[in-house]
């Protein structure tokens, strides 16, 4: 009689064949993000002019709100407060619109090539986001400077592991809000359609968030609306992990579930809607 180690082992063939399949679905997957970010290694003039509404929001919007008393909680200067917010913020505004090129494929016939490759659809989704997560982390570094030059509270010890976990908090957020975007382009097909929604839902995910003014300056019912709003765990994350005396209301481990999460849910919804967009 075989050992209970033994039986309960499954073959080796079973395990080889679950690491080729993981690692076909991982090649996929970055095949679709390589050439998203090819896309953007021939225009990188638009990671600048992407720049231009960050750099407005700290140097005009948040030089002014610095002089009012009260906004930022304890001791902490706004300018500290508001930088992650619209590191945040940055990342929402690149990624909500970034199912547009969803759009433009299927106009130029390169989606119907995704379409019947044997990748899985997840796979398609995931290169789609990890393209847009790229995007996210260049479009940081110029948030980073920035902030580093109007004086905030950065943490640049590079001992460190804040800084990767920060770089994770951008990613999933810009992988969180693409994807969503993904389902919108699968949803109304349109560029015109498209680009209205999106600049519809925009303004309301930022404000209605933690990532200008803190949660208890908010009257109830918009309370309610920022704990439901991912963008308020990806403004938290980035507080506790970008700036020196960061501190979480949330706790990180909470932050990264809800983002991951959503993240997860979001992908199986664009999975099944991107197979019939082509249609």
């Amino acid at each position: 009689m075989a050992p209970p180690d033994a039986r309960a082992a499954p073959p080796a063939s079973m395990a080889d064949d679950r690491i080729s399949r993981a690692f076909d679905y991982a090649t996929q997957s970055f095949a679709v993000a390589a050439a998203e970010v090819e896309k953007l290694r021939h225009d990188p003039l638009e990671l600048f002019t992407r720049a231009a509404q960050p750099v407005l929001w700290l140097m005009l919007f948040g030089e002014v709100m610095a002089q009012v008393r009260g906004i930022a909680p304890g001791r902490e200067s706004y300018l500290d407060f508001l930088a992650p917010g619209i590191l945040a913020q940055s990342v929402l505004f690149v990624a909500i619109f970034y199912g547009i090129s969803a759009i433009w494929e299927r106009d130029l016939g390169v989606l119907q090539r995704y379409l019947v490759s044997p990748a899985p659809r997840s796979a398609l989704v995931i290169g789609k986001a990890v393209s847009a997560s790229v995007r996210a982390l260049s479009q940081a570094v110029i948030v980073y400077l920035l902030a580093l030059a109007l004086g905030v509270d950065i943490d640049l010890n590079p001992a460190s592991i804040l800084g990767a976990a920060a770089a994770a908090a951008i990613a999933v957020g810009s992988a969180l809000f693409s994807t969503f975007s993904l389902i919108i382009a699968c949803i109304v097909k349109t560029r015109e359609r498209f680009m209205g929604i999106g600049q519809v839902l925009t303004m309301p995910i930022f404000f209605a968030s933690n990532a200008i003014y803190p949660l208890s300056l908010m009257p109830g019912w918009l309370r309610v609306i920022a704990h439901l709003n991912p963008l308020t765990y990806e403004v938290d994350a980035l507080r506790t992990l970008m700036l020196s005396a960061g501190q979480s209301d949330y706790g990180l481990l909470l932050d990264f579930g809800v983002l991951l999460g959503t993240v997860a849910i979001l992908t199986l919804i664009a999975a099944r809607l991107y197979a019939r967009m082509g249609y």
